[in-house]
């Protein structure tokens, strides 16, 4: 039996993998609405390039769903074991399918379930990494991407580009172009099983995303193929595929917790920022946004005031750089950021809800706009997002945003934004890179030997910098912050974890509520 409908959904998320961008920060979102959160035990999820449990993610669903309101499910971690080995797995195409199908049996069994999937469209990697790719690509990328590019101009422009695919062919090896493109025509299968699924009516919502993409590719050339099944089953209204990854559950979370259409008003750091160029996506910013909006259901406003919030999205001037500062194509005349804070300020004191994504540079906040925020009161913000690629950090900061109006914890929605400026400012923008550079030319892909003194350096420069943030800007609010040691994700810098609770403070919680306290007033 479901909880009478009065009551907070009760919602299951099973998710691309164990960060905490994908594992916790949903189910802190979940939280600050008052939705209860369940995931599955932590021996069914992913270990990094470890699968996780099949079997035992079937088991769980099948135990959990009569007492849920809302399934998130990623395909590739019930299908396959996760995001990442999903890449690597060589598990066939027809035990997937058998794995997919418990999502129609739960549907039969608990009709009134409403079930949210995505899925990852295979990736073309942009460096050579063998850990999170099948593990000749830390030998054959280079190869492999100019084939994956040379096969997709092939197919749209035809026989002109004849010799450079042939010439991309024979420069691999035909086993592993076998293995790799065998890998990539699986795991579309079961992306066009799931808009069967989709058609069918098992699903609410579908969201097929491309991870790390370029205009040309095989992710492109997958996605077209995916959009031209959409056309026939027409299912458009119930589906999104777009530039995305990691973030999608905060996407669907918004869009399943918050169900009306939410109009959004969009400010750019730049007058003519929505034309800004991203790295990893095949699109400019500005339908970068649209596709994002649409994937939480959220549209464009016609003016602020009539928004439910303000998306400030710091774009580059001219296109996205790798490294801070960059003054070529990133920190150029092309926008003013002194104005875009100063039009922060004035949502702020106006009222208005303001979720900030800030896609000038990948994989953390741009330094100058943090150096510049500091004047904001930035735990007024409904939203904060600065991390990995421009549609990680969109998607995460318009769930912020969409959620905002149903926010009843204010703890937990001050431990979900301050998580976010600590891991996407603090850690990413400044203190990955001075770790760094204390240790021996450590490799991206694996810290081996170096991972403890990694994590000691870590804790010895960020922990300082998580106290003095809380003092600064969230001391204020009557609540308390318990900050654990800081350590790694994975073998690697990528991803940090830092523990944090915020609690209600022993003297505030026993103070009334002023009249319209909340945490954006």
């Amino acid at each position: 039996m479901r909880p009478p409908s009065d009551k907070p959904p009760t919602v299951l998320l099973i998710p691309p993998d164990t960060r905490p961008q994908t594992l916790e920060l949903p189910a802190q979102l979940a939280t600050m609405t008052g939705a209860a959160v369940r995931v599955p035990p932590a021996e069914a999820l992913p270990d990094f390039f470890t699968p996780g449990k099949t079997s035992v993610l079937r088991d769980w669903l099948l135990g959990e769903a009569g007492q849920a309101d809302i399934l998130i499910v990623c395909l590739e971690t019930l299908c396959l074991g996760g995001m990442i080995p999903a890449r690597r797995v060589s598990d066939p195409l027809e035990t997937v399918l058998e794995r997919l199908a418990v999502l129609a049996e739960i549907k039969r069994q608990h009709p009134d379930l409403q079930i949210y999937a995505f899925g990852v469209i295979v990736r073309v990697a942009h460096d050579n990494d063998p850990h999170e790719e099948k593990p000749y690509y830390g030998q054959w990328g280079r190869e492999l991407r100019t084939y994956s590019a040379a096969f997709d101009r092939h197919a749209r422009h035809g026989i002109a580009e004849a010799e450079a695919l042939e010439v991309a062919r024979t420069a691999l090896p035909a086993d592993i172009l076998a293995d790799w493109t065998g890998t990539r025509e699986r795991n579309r299968a079961l992306h066009l099983a799931a808009l069967d699924l989709l058609a069918a009516g098992v699903l609410s919502h579908l969201c097929l995303t491309l991870d790390d993409t370029t205009p040309y590719g095989l992710a492109a050339y997958d996605r077209r193929m995916l959009e031209a099944r959409a056309d026939e089953l027409d299912v458009w209204q119930h589906l999104d595929i777009y530039p995305s990854a990691d973030e999608v559950p905060c996407a669907l979370l918004a869009r399943a917790l918050a169900p009306a259409t939410a109009r959004v008003w969009v400010r750019y750091s730049g007058l003519g920022g929505a034309g800004a160029e991203m790295i990893y996506e095949d699109r400019p910013a500005g339908e970068l946004v649209r596709a994002h909006l649409r994937a939480a259901g959220c549209v464009l406003a016609d003016t602020p005031d009539e928004a439910v919030f303000v998306l400030a999205v710091n774009t580059p001037g001219l296109r996205q750089a790798n490294r801070q500062p960059d003054f070529a194509t990133v920190d150029t005349p092309h926008r003013h950021l002194p104005a875009f804070v100063d039009a922060l300020r004035a949502d702020l004191e106006a009222g208005r809800t303001v979720s900030l994504a800030d896609i000038a540079y990948p994989n953390g906040a741009e330094r100058r706009l943090w150096t510049l925020i500091q004047g904001l009161p930035l735990a007024k913000l409904a939203g904060f997002s600065a991390w990995n690629t421009a549609g990680n950090t969109l998607g995460t900061a318009i769930a912020f945003g969409k959620l905002a109006p149903l926010v009843t914890d204010r703890a937990a929605h001050a431990e979900a934004l301050f998580a976010r400026m600590v891991d996407d400012a603090l850690y990413q923008a400044f203190a990955r890179s001075e770790v760094r550079e204390r240790l021996d030319n450590p490799s991206p892909f694996d810290l081996a030997g170096q991972r403890e003194a990694a994590e000691a350096h870590l804790r010895e420069i960020i922990t300082p910098r998580i106290e003095a943030l809380w003092q600064r800007h969230f001391s204020e609010l009557g609540l308390e912050l318990e900050a654990g040691a800081a350590h790694l994700a994975w073998p690697r810098l990528f991803t940090g974890i830092f523990p944090l609770k915020v609690k209600v403070s022993a003297i505030e919680g026993h103070r009334p509520s002023p009249a319209g306290d909340g945490p954006f007033v």
